[in-house]
């Protein structure tokens, strides 16, 4: 895909999504921890949940690395995923919010 232009007002548009996402899946990640630790009684799941814990901030670090070259895909795999609705990026323009709709749904 080609460079795509993003104009001043888009771009806090989709910073702010790009906030809300994180915030709701951190939020989420969060209350799972809290449940897991809970359960914890051998040491062997307190290195389990280590793990699991690397493997998500990995994951987080990468998925919320905000590049203009990247933003298009990015929105729509928060949208796939269910962090972000389609109708919370209205005030980007029409053809990119098509663009993320349709990688949404693949």
């Amino acid at each position: 895909m080609s460079e795509i232009d993003w104009s001043e007002s888009e771009k806090v548009v989709a910073e702010e999504a790009f906030g809300k996402a994180y915030n709701r899946e951190t939020e989420a990640l969060i209350s799972e921890v809290r449940s897991r630790a809970g359960d914890i009684s051998l040491l062997e799941q307190v290195w389990n949940l280590h793990d699991y814990l690397s493997a998500r901030r990995h994951e987080i670090d990468g998925k919320y690395d905000y590049q203009y070259s990247e933003l298009i895909f990015a929105l729509a795999a928060l949208v796939k995923q269910g962090w972000l609705k389609i109708e919370e990026l209205s005030g980007l323009d029409k053809d990119k919010r098509a663009k993320i709709g349709a990688l949404a749904r693949m």
